[in-house]
């Protein structure tokens, strides 16, 4: 009796949560003064009653081109409003012409962008892909599409487009920017932004700046990194670095410190090829070196209410003789730890290296400071229009050795 009666509660319980997310989601309810629009070639004001218009109503504009180092809109609407959906394609999915394109969002009428990035990486995939997957924020039905399910509420106007910085005619695009107006702003409304940058050698002990340093009200949604690894450092591991994220005055310390890289994506003892609705890692294979993952933080925010900074450190590892022998290549790396279960040896000097052979020293794992390509994409919330970060990285430093 006592079972059967847990279990009715339990399935009680599911069934409540299902309708608590049904109705936060508001799958059944009406909203007065709501009306959705999508932004096409065949509609690109989103006007009621405006949609093909130009052959008829048949099929007559479906996709347009983007000639090289020229610039079109795909949305640029007055009101208030809330893209729920992008979708795009295009006819040329190389991991080049995906850096080379560039999507560039306005709030509000604002100059600057909230978003400015590579096209690929936006849309979560880091180079070049060609197989499907779902995300939480993201996907790709056949790995021939460009999909983001980001909620980018604005006031009074909205404005997307996309540059195409290279030397090439981009022949086809088509897309949809499904939108719904909406009858008043809500002052707890925060503005979406994204933003890409890339690091081809980083320097040793330092830590890459996944977001950083942002002033505002806000909450940090997220990012996708790529790394090319350093071949120098040959079968040794890459992704020992911890996420660190510094808020609301933390200096020198974060509150927030993970524990390693493919930690922070919830998998464990290294990372191969694997995607769930909040992390993943798509691309990943020591024979070319490129790794791509993503961690988005739906279900545990992380709000900041002064500033934010997030970083992640640039640590390898392998064994102590390993490690040593590099070392005597005269390879970029410092060592820090060295890791005899139960225990944690501490090594790290910033002036000096330790010699590993040192015979008072274990046997065992050794981390070390090391130098690789890095870029992240990251994705955030903040309480106004646009931010104080750099300007997008030219098309040669998006572009180096992606093959």
């Amino acid at each position: 009796m006592k079972i059967t009666t847990i279990v009715i509660a339990i399935s009680c319980q599911l069934i409540s949560c299902r309708l608590n997310h049904s109705e936060s989601n508001e799958l059944f309810s009406y909203r007065a003064g709501s009306n959705p629009k999508w932004f096409t070639f065949e509609n690109p004001t989103g006007e009621k009653g405006k949609g093909g218009i130009e052959n008829h109503t048949a099929k007559g504009h479906p996709c347009d081109h983007i000639s090289a180092h020229t610039t079109i809109d795909l949305m640029n609407y007055s009101g208030t409003g809330i893209i729920n959906r992008i979708w795009l394609t295009i006819n040329d999915r190389s991991a080049a012409m995906c850096r080379s394109l560039v999507i560039n969002m306005y709030w509000d009428g604002d100059l600057k962008p909230a978003v400015s990035a590579p096209l690929g990486d936006f849309f979560g995939q880091g180079f070049e892909r060609k197989k499907s997957f779902e995300n939480e924020l993201f996907s790709s039905g056949e790995g021939r599409s460009f999909v983001s399910y980001i909620p980018m509420p604005f006031k009074s106007h909205a404005r997307i487009e996309i540059k195409n910085e290279s030397n090439k005619d981009l022949d086809m695009i088509f897309y949809d920017i499904d939108m719904q107006s909406l009858s008043q702003w809500e002052e707890s409304n925060l503005y979406f932004h994204g933003y890409w940058h890339r690091d081809t050698a980083t320097t040793l002990t330092k830590d890459f700046e996944i977001l950083p340093y942002i002033r505002g009200k806000g909450r940090y949604l997220g990012t996708n990194i790529s790394i090319i690894d350093n071949p120098i450092y040959g079968a040794s591991w890459w992704g020992e670095g911890e996420v660190k994220m510094y808020l609301d005055g933390d200096q020198k310390l974060p509150t927030i410190v993970g524990t390693g890289t493919e930690d922070y994506i919830s998998t464990a003892w290294g990372q191969g090829i694997f995607q769930n609705k909040y992390s993943g890692c798509l691309i990943g294979g020591d024979s070319t070196r490129h790794w791509a993952f993503y961690r988005y933080h739906i279900i545990d925010p992380i709000y900041f209410h002064q500033d934010c900074i997030v970083r992640i450190q640039q640590i390898g590892g392998q064994s102590k003789d390993y490690v040593q022998a590099m070392i005597d290549q005269h390879l970029p790396l410092i060592p820090i730890t060295v890791h005899k279960a139960p225990t944690f040896i501490h090594l790290y000097t910033p002036d000096s290296l330790i010699n590993l052979r040192d015979p008072s020293l274990p046997d065992g794992w050794v981390n070390f400071y090391r130098v690789d390509d890095v870029a992240a994409m990251v994705y955030f919330y903040v309480n106004k229009t646009s931010n104080e970060l750099p300007a997008l990285q030219e098309e040669s430093i998006r572009i180096y050795r992606l093959d």
